[in-house]
């Protein structure tokens, strides 16, 4: 499922954030970011066992700010997120449409141009038997974790870890899908 020093890491941060809050701000539920990424699936870098076959996702997204968040005297903002994507997941001439909707938190550094992101959430799949692969059934778990740099003139990049799993919801004969994705965004 997820690695456990993701998990380890959001548990802590959520447990700190609730334990001493510090400066904490309620935003307005806004449109942070939208653009379009593209993954591609590596044998070397992922989560055991790898993938029967070369995986490829296409998608377009948008980032919405939640309103819970904090700013900190050190320049660090913390905020709570909404990533929803829509788009295609495609492996041994089979493509199959992909949306996901998984909640977060970003760390923010303006002075540094930088983000970093942790979340998780859901995903539904039209095709989830690729090939060789079966993943198991439309509905599976994301985890990601990535990083954004911030360019000027509003536009940003960035590279995410996904990973994408059952969880052993539909059985232990299946196997998940790790990507790397890289992303180009338009920030409002």
């Amino acid at each position: 499922m997820f690695p456990s020093n993701i998990i380890n890491a959001l548990v802590m941060t959520v447990g700190l954030m609730m334990v001493f809050p510090g400066p904490g701000l309620t935003k307005e539920i806004e449109l942070i970011s939208i653009g379009l990424r593209v993954g591609i699936n590596s044998e070397t870098i992922g989560i055991p066992p790898t993938e029967k076959e070369d995986f490829e996702q296409y998608d377009a997204f948008a980032v919405i700010g939640l309103p819970w968040s904090w700013e900190f005297p050190s320049g660090w903002e913390i905020r709570w997120r909404l990533n929803a994507t829509a788009g295609a997941l495609r492996a041994a001439d089979d493509t199959g449409f992909i949306t996901e909707l998984t909640p977060g938190i970003a760390f923010t550094k303006p002075s540094w141009r930088l983000t970093f992101d942790l979340g998780g959430g859901l995903a539904y799949l039209s095709d989830y038997e690729f090939g060789s692969q079966d993943i198991g059934g439309p509905v599976q778990i994301i985890g990601h974790g990535g990083i954004t740099y911030h360019l000027p003139w509003d536009v940003s990049i960035g590279w995410r870890f996904h990973h994408m799993s059952d969880a052993t919801i539909y059985g232990t004969d299946n196997r998940g899908v790790d990507l790397h994705m890289l992303e180009l965004s338009y920030r409002f």
